[in-house]
């Protein structure tokens, strides 16, 4: 983390990363996986403690048109950019797949919501269990 001015307990955290690619979305699936009434969060340690974290976002087609998956995503970084991205750990992937209840929430609850469970303060985190590694094709 980086100090500026003369205050040493002042400290400004660099924003996150974007998840951008299809590679590492699928890699993020192998973590452990936190769910809850708006979104589930997929979380995966990257073993590298100095990388800042990496955030990605998916809304599938089942939520809804056009307009309200990209309503969603809207929702989903800004609640990050807010205050989501303070509770992410150094070194961590995250990918946050919405629910469709997310259109209606009030925005306060998202953002609480989002920050217990980046943080796995309010939910038992459970690994995911190890696949084939094959996909079923749908």
């Amino acid at each position: 983390m980086e100090t500026h001015g003369q205050d040493a307990s002042y400290q400004v955290k660099k924003p996150a990363g974007r998840l951008k690619s299809r590679p590492q979305f699928l890699r993020v699936r192998e973590g452990e996986r936190r769910k809850g009434p708006f979104f589930i969060v997929e979380v995966l340690d990257r073993q590298a403690p100095e990388a800042p974290p990496r955030v990605g976002f998916t809304v599938t087609t089942r939520q809804g048109n056009a307009v309200e998956r990209n309503r969603m995503r809207r929702r989903l970084k800004e609640v990050v950019r807010l205050s989501a991205q303070f509770a992410m750990k150094p070194g961590h992937d995250y990918v946050i797949v919405a629910h469709r209840d997310m259109l209606n929430a009030p925005f306060e609850r998202l953002t609480q919501a989002m920050t217990a469970r980046i943080a796995g303060t309010d939910i038992k985190k459970r690994p995911r269990p190890a696949s084939s590694g094959k996909s079923d094709g749908k």
